[in-house]
């Protein structure tokens, strides 16, 4: 089964950290280029950073640059996603998507990510 899991998502004072993971079961993401996305209520899914099959290119939305980086680690077939600095506006269930490698940017055009996580909820709350 392919399958996509995050994980380390939690409770966060404004001002802190977290290291949110994306962890693949059933293939290997050595091929896929990945993006992270997040939710917040009430609003639509927006595109957070996304980085490539290789590592090599990143992209981050302006509102969490500077504070926020992605990587991977191909040989553990996981993606992180270290956030700090969190905002209270940072508050939001947070997902990973997978697409296949490719030249393509368009990376926040969640269409084209073929596998999705279940989500892990972040709370930036005093």
């Amino acid at each position: 089964q392919l399958q996509l899991v995050e994980a380390g998502g939690g409770l966060v004072q404004p001002g802190g950290s977290l290291r949110l993971s994306c962890a693949a079961s059933g293939f290997t993401l050595v091929n896929y280029d990945i993006g992270w996305f997040r939710q917040a209520p009430g609003k639509e899914r927006e595109g957070v950073s996304y980085i490539s099959a290789n590592g090599g290119v990143t992209y981050y939305a302006d509102s969490v640059k500077g504070r926020f980086t992605i990587s991977r680690d191909n040989a553990g077939n996981t993606v992180y996603l270290q956030m700090n600095s969190l905002k209270p506006e940072d508050t939001a269930s947070y997902y990973c998507a997978a697409r296949p490698r490719t030249l393509l940017v368009a990376w926040t055009n969640q269409r084209r990510y073929d596998y999705w996580g279940q989500g892990t909820q972040v709370t930036v709350s005093s």
